[in-house]
């Protein structure tokens, strides 16, 4: 019988006050570990887990969560996905450390870019279940070490997660039924991590304008969280933010063929519109990926159910 995959882990170092924060709040469905430059981070693939632990003299794993995405975003739009579960208590304070960190000039207001590594299904380890430190790991790491569970010390590292989560009720849900052989885990998507993951997979650029102003651009759910739509790749555009909420008002919207749709109803209650109007019939643009693209399930539904003809 063939072996199961091995998967990796990695084990990144945190400051007590994000990690303090962090596990006070409660529900907590996400969090951005964000480290103070915009640096790649190819270290995992989404499905595989990112544990964190805390710096001496502590020296042990805390918790760690299903990474997701990775990506560089300006540290206030960093805040406005995620806001509070960046572990930091206002936007203020977040962009504080980030100067301290960057050891930026007194009176530096830049829009700092910072490297953001999105988790789900987070989970924070009581202190009796911390977890030691791989005999390999140095004193020297400042940022993050990678393990894999076909080695001996990551196939442990997997095992100890795995045993404290399936006796913790609150976080049983994180691996699902997984405990035992190591294997991925599908994340499940929260509100900021949509946001992110549909503003790389539409390049930033406005599915039907083409605008790449970052800030002007929003995840736009197709079916709406609320209205039993999921924080899905499928069921999500991204969107100038203008036609976002007309979008989400039925004021215009995108056929199951892909293309954008404008209400009669702009000119007959606005008198206005032209720029609108100006787009209708054109085909939007959408990832190269077909698993990623609108669901034709989720657009019909906005046809029917919000489009106002």
């Amino acid at each position: 019988m063939a072996s199961a995959p091995s998967i990796n882990l990695i084990v990144a170092v945190t400051d007590d006050d994000w990690f303090n924060l962090l596990r006070r709040m409660p529900d907590l469905k996400e969090v951005n570990f964000w480290a103070p430059s915009d640096s790649t981070f190819k270290a995992l693939k989404p499905g595989e887990l990112f544990l964190f632990k805390l710096r001496a003299p502590y020296n042990a794993i805390v918790g760690g969560g299903v990474f997701t995405h990775a990506n560089s975003l300006p540290c206030s739009l960093a805040w406005e996905a995620f806001g509070a579960a960046n572990g930091a208590s206002s936007a203020h304070e977040m962009r504080a450390r980030i100067s301290k960190y960057r050891r930026a000039a007194p009176g530096d207001r830049s829009d700092f870019a910072i490297g953001c590594r999105i988790l789900t299904q987070p989970f924070f380890l009581d202190e009796p279940d911390w977890i030691p430190v791989p005999a390999s790991w140095s004193k020297n790491i400042v940022q993050f070490k990678t393990y894999n569970t076909g080695d001996h010390e990551g196939s442990q590292l997997w095992d100890a997660v795995s045993e404290r989560l399936a006796r913790m009720p609150a976080y049983e849900h994180v691996l699902g039924d997984r405990f035992g052989a190591p294997a991925m885990v599908r994340p499940r998507l929260g509100q900021g991590a949509f946001r992110v993951v549909i503003t790389d997979l539409y390049e930033r650029r406005c599915a039907i304008s083409r605008e790449r102003t970052l800030p002007a651009l929003e995840a736009a759910h197709i079916r709406p969280y609320s209205e039993g739509g999921e924080h899905e790749a499928s069921n999500g555009l991204l969107l100038r933010r203008d036609i976002h909420s007309l979008f989400d008002a039925g004021y215009v919207t995108v056929t199951p063929s892909l293309h954008f749709e404008v209400s009669r109803r702009i000119r007959e209650e606005f008198d206005n519109g032209k720029h609108y109007y100006e787009l209708h019939g054109q085909q939007i643009i959408v990832p190269g990926d077909p698993t990623q693209r609108p669901d034709a399930g989720a657009l019909r539904w906005h046809n029917e159910q919000c489009f106002k003809g």
